[in-house]
C-alpha cells in the first residue's frame, strides 16, 4: 500500500465504516428534489459500485433532471469490489492491479436493456462497458486531498454519509467551498463548536427525518457489542444507531413549521440558572411561549428549530460561568449528582445553598418576544 494510502486508511476511525440502507436515502431526499433540477451531486466518501447514495441518483438521474454526478471511492474502503468484480469494469481493464480507488462520472444514464425505465441493471451496464464513466484515481481518493478538492469546485451539492470522525474537518471543507450539502451524522456533533457555530448562524440545520432508529450495513468483522444492535440479513451485517441525524443547508419545509407552545412562564416552574442569566426548560415541548429573555433547552430542540420563531444565542459549553464564582465545589452537582467540576454547564439551584448541574443546553429567545 503506498504511504498516503496508509495514512488515508489510519486516519479513518473503524467505526466509519457503516452504510447507509435505499430506503433511509429515499425517505430523506424526496423533500429536496428541486434542489436537484439541473446540478452536479458530488458522493465524496461513497463506493460508486455499492454506496446507495450513488444507486439513488444514478437511478433518479432523469427524474432529478441533474446535470452531472460524480462519487469517488477512498483507499483501503472495506466493500470496494463486492458487487461488481473492479475487473470487469471497462475503464480499470488496464489497471492492474486494481486498487479500488477511482471516480465515476455520469452525465447521462441511456435505458441500456429498453425496457422502458432506468434500473440498477442500467446502470451496471453503464459502469461495465463505458470506458469514460470510471476512471481511476491518482491519489487515495480522501475527499481532502487535491484532486477530490478539485471534483468539490465542480459541484454544486454533497450527498453522502462522510467519516463520522473526521466531520469536524468535513463540513467546514464544503462551508468554505461555498457549497450546498446534504450529509447523515450523529445528533451529537452539534456540540462541537465548529458545527455549532454554523448552526448559531443560520449556514447549517438538521435534515427533515432525524433520530429514530436507522440500521446501518458494516463489514463482516465490525464489531458490535450489544446483541439488540446488530443483526445478519441474507448473509449481510447490519448495526442500528438512534442518534442519525441529517445535516444540510437545502432549504426545506419543515425548518419553517412553527413549533406548537402551550406552556405560560412562571418562576417556580421555570428556574433561573445560577450561573448564567436564563431559565432552565427540560423540556422541548414545554417551551413557554410568552418569555421574551434567554433559555436554555435540550439539544434535542434543534430539531424542532426554526428560524422564524427562535434565535439562537449559543450553548451551555460556552456560556455557563464557573460555578466556583457562586458556591462551594461540595455544593454543585452533576445531572447524575455526582460531584463535578463546574465549568461549562449550567446548574439549577435546589434549596439549601445546593445546585444540580443539567446536561448540556441551547440557549434560545423568541425572535419577537411573547404573548403579554
Amino acid at each position: 500500500m503506498a504511504l498516503n494510502e496508509a495514512l488515508s486508511a489510519r486516519n479513518r476511525n473503524s467505526a466509519d465504516e457503516f452504510y447507509t440502507q435505499l430506503a433511509d436515502i429515499e425517505d430523506e431526499l424526496r423533500h429536496y428534489r428541486a434542489h436537484f433540477q439541473g446540478k452536479v451531486i458530488l458522493c465524496n466518501c461513497d463506493d460508486p459500485f455499492e454506496s446507495n447514495f450513488f444507486k439513488y441518483f444514478a437511478m433518479n438521474f432523469h427524474h432529478l433532471g441533474l446535470k452531472k454526478l460524480i462519487s469517488t471511492s477512498y483507499a483501503g474502503s472495506p466493500i470496494t469490489g463486492k458487487q461488481l468484480s473492479l475487473f470487469d469494469v471497462e475503464g480499470l481493464r488496464t489497471t492492474r492491479p486494481v486498487r479500488g480507488v477511482y471516480k465515476v462520472e455520469i452525465t447521462e444514464v441511456p435505458d441500456l436493456n429498453a425496457d422502458g425505465a432506468i434500473d440498477l441493471l442500467d446502470v451496471e451496464h453503464l459502469l461495465r462497458y463505458d470506458s469514460n464513466v470510471v476512471i481511476p484515481l491518482q491519489d487515495d481518493g480522501d475527499f481532502r486531498s487535491p484532486e477530490c478538492v478539485a471534483l468539490l469546485s465542480e459541484a454544486d451539492i454533497v450527498v453522502t454519509n462522510p467519516p463520522w470522525s473526521l466531520i469536524r474537518s468535513f463540513i467546514p471543507l464544503l462551508l468554505d467551498h461555498g457549497k450546498q450539502f446534504l450529509v447523515l451524522g450523529d445528533q451529537n456533533f452539534v456540540t462541537y463548536r465548529e458545527i455549532f457555530r454554523e448552526i448559531q448562524n443560520n449556514k447549517l440545520w438538521f435534515g427533515y427525518n432525524n433520530g429514530g432508529t436507522k440500521w446501518f450495513r458494516v463489514p463482516n468483522d465490525y464489531e458490535i457489542k450489544t446483541e439488540t444492535r446488530k443483526k445478519i440479513v441474507d448473509g449481510v451485517k447490519y448495526f442500528s444507531m438512534g442518534r442519525a441525524c441529517w445535516f444540510t443547508n437545502l432549504d426545506h419545509s419543515k425548518r419553517h413549521e412553527p413549533l406548537t407552545l402551550y406552556k405560560r412562564y412562571s418562576p417556580e416552574e421555570y428556574p433561573t440558572y445560577t450561573n448564567y442569566p436564563a431559565i432552565e426548560v427540560s423540556k422541548v415541548s414545554e417551551i413557554p411561549m410568552n418569555y421574551d429573555k434567554e433559555m436554555g433547552v435540550p439539544v434535542t430542540f434543534l430539531d424542532k428549530y426554526s428560524p422564524d420563531q427562535f434565535e439562537i444565542i449559543g450553548q451551555s459549553i460556552e456560556l455557563a460561568e464557573p460555578m466556583s464564582r457562586y458556591a462551594a465545589k461540595e455544593d454543585y452537582a452533576s445531572a447524575s449528582g455526582r460531584i463535578v467540576g463546574g465549568t461549562g454547564k449550567f446548574f439549577v439551584p435546589i434549596g439549601d445553598g445546593k445546585h444540580r448541574g443539567v446536561y448540556q443546553r441551547v440557549v434560545i429567545k423568541h425572535v419577537r418576544g411573547g404573548e403579554a
